[in-house]
């Protein structure tokens, strides 16, 4: 299966509620992106090493925001050195680090903060229990 089927298939299909998320993508944490949705932003470099930082000192994170194609996003709880999750508006985002990846997840109304949560945890769950 290719990088590209995980997001596809994976992270772009119909949530439970029968909503999808907005954008999804996976990128390396040398900040090499894996695979991402169509309409996933263009996410810059420095941008990528913030969000990879991160996971291990948020403090960074929680006074600037987290920031996915220009966009800035306010950190709300996550999981420290696991999750970091970001709200804009009615929307917002889900970043779960793997063992050598980030999956991440964009959502807006009317999808659930909760349903994206869901969709990009258990996809970096599973990868790290396939050792990425």
């Amino acid at each position: 299966m290719s990088w590209q089927s995980y997001v596809d298939d994976h992270l772009m299909c119909p949530l439970q509620s029968g909503h999808y998320l907005s954008a999804a993508a996976i990128v390396g944490l040398d900040g090499g992106v894996w695979a991402q949705s169509s309409s996933f932003p263009e996410v810059k470099p420095e941008e990528i090493t913030a969000f990879v930082s991160a996971f291990d000192d948020s403090s960074s994170l929680a006074q600037h925001g987290l920031y996915l194609g220009g966009e800035k996003y306010m950190v709300i709880q996550g999981e420290p050195g696991a999750v970091i999750r970001g709200k804009k508006g009615t929307g917002g985002a889900c970043l779960k680090k793997t063992n050598m990846a980030v999956v991440i997840g964009i959502y807006a109304e009317p999808t659930a903060p909760s349903e994206c949560n869901v969709i990009v945890e258990k996809m970096g769950d599973y990868l790290i229990d396939q050792e990425y």
